[in-house]
Parts: structure tokens; C-alpha cells; sequence
């Protein structure tokens, strides 16, 4: 099975693809990146063009989401959110098969500790997935989690199916 992870934003959205047909080998992974210059509307649009590309080239069999957080900045947080709903219709539209996960469970399925801090989750990534390094940026290590997460949990979390 191939599955596209995405760590969701507007400046930076992470992706990581895996295929779990061979033992979580990578396949690609790194990060849209919007110009901060352009509008919401343009870069909104650049992200759906994007992962509309991704799914051409990839075809995968399901997307895994990072569900959102809380954020200090409300501004930035309306922002994201924005993008996020543009995400999740692209994978709705190129896809279909839609499931999303909190930072708790990307932590818990990855390191076993739903508190663990950023660089265990990246280590982690970079060891169950046997890479030389941390995947950079650390928006595309985050995408990858996500898809680590469903491999490893969507027999037991059906229930997370948008």
C-alpha cells in the first residue's frame, strides 16, 4: 500500500510517501512551499495544483493527515485552516480514502510516548525507515511520521476515516 502523508500548512506542507509493500520503503518526500508574497487565494490555489501533481506521479492508496492544533496566532491558525480544508479536498478529489490523525497518536504509534518531543519523533522516523539522516525540512520528517503512523495503526484506528 502507498501512503501519502501530509503535515499540514499554508507557507510549508510536508509530505512523505511510503510503501508499506516493502517493509516502509520511502518512496519521495519533502515540502510545498508557498511565497509569502502571494495572496492566500494564489498560494491556496499552488497548494492543490501541487498535490494534485503528487497524486499523478505517486497514485497513492491513502492520504494520512495531521489533524490540526492549537495555535496562539489566530491569524495564522485561520490561515492554516484554510489550507487545510484545500488539503483535504484534494486528497478527497485525487483519492478518497482520507484519514487523519492527532500529534498524541503520531507520537504514541512512532516512540510509545504521546508527550515525546520533536527530535525522538524525527529520530524515530529516520530509524524505522532506515535513512542516513533526518529527513529535511522538518515539515517533510512530520509528513512522514504521519504515514509511519497509519502503516502502523490503521488496522487498530479504522475509526480516524474522514
Amino acid at each position: 500500500m502507498i501512503i501519502l502523508g501530509i503535515d499540514p500548512g499554508y507557507a510549508i506542507i510536508g509530505y512523505g510517501i511510503i510503501d508499506t509493500s516493502k517493509t516502509n520503503m520511502v518512496i519521495d518526500y519533502g515540502a510545498i512551499t508557498t511565497p509569502k508574497e502571494d495572496s492566500l487565494a494564489i498560494r491556496l490555489q499552488s497548494i492543490e495544483n501541487s498535490l494534485k501533481f503528487l497524486f499523478e506521479k505517486f497514485k497513492p492508496d491513502v492520504v494520512a493527515i495531521e489533524e490540526l492544533f492549537y495555535f496562539k496566532n489566530q491569524k495564522t491558525v485561520i490561515q492554516v485552516a484554510q489550507a487545510r480544508g484545500v488539503i483535504v479536498l484534494a486528497c478527497q478529489k485525487y483519492c478518497g480514502n482520507i484519514y487523519e490523525y492527532t500529534p498524541l497518536q503520531i507520537k504514541q504509534a512512532l516512540t510509545g510516548q504521546g508527550r515525546a518531543e520533536k527530535a525522538q519523533v524525527q529520530y524515530m522516523v529516520k530509524a524505522i525507515l532506515g535513512l542516513n539522516s533526518i529527513p529535511k525540512p522538518d515539515d517533510a520528517a512530520d509528513a512522514l511520521a504521519v504515514a509511519i503512523c497509519h502503516s502502523q495503526t490503521s488496522s487498530i484506528l479504522n475509526q480516524n476515516k474522514l
